[in-house]
C-alpha cells in the first residue's frame, strides 16, 4: 500500500486579522477590567469621601460605646505588648 499523495492543489489558509482571535481579547480584557474597575473605585472614593472624625468627636458622640469596648481594647493591648 502507497501512502496518498498530499493534494498540492489545496488552497493555504488566510491569516486572520488579529482581532477576530478570541484569545487576544482575553489576554487584553482581562487587564483592561482591571483599569476599568481600578477608576471607577477612584472616582467611588473620591466623590463619597467623608470627613475625617477626629479622636475627640468620636469621643463626643459615643462616649457609651467606647466604656463598652473599653475591656477589649485592654485585653488586646495586653496581648500585643511582648513580654519581659
Amino acid at each position: 500500500m502507497q501512502p496518498s499523495p498530499v493534494n498540492a492543489s489545496a488552497p493555504a489558509p488566510q491569516p486572520v486579522a488579529w482581532w477576530r482571535v478570541g484569545f487576544v481579547w482575553m489576554v487584553f480584557g482581562g487587564p483592561l477590567a482591571v483599569v476599568v474597575a481600578s477608576l471607577v473605585t477612584a472616582v467611588i472614593a473620591v466623590s463619597g469621601a467623608e470627613e475625617v472624625l477626629t479622636a475627640a468627636h468620636v469621643n463626643a458622640n459615643t462616649a457609651g460605646a467606647d466604656s463598652a469596648r473599653m475591656p477589649a481594647v485592654q485585653a488586646r493591648n495586653h496581648a500585643a505588648t511582648p513580654k519581659h
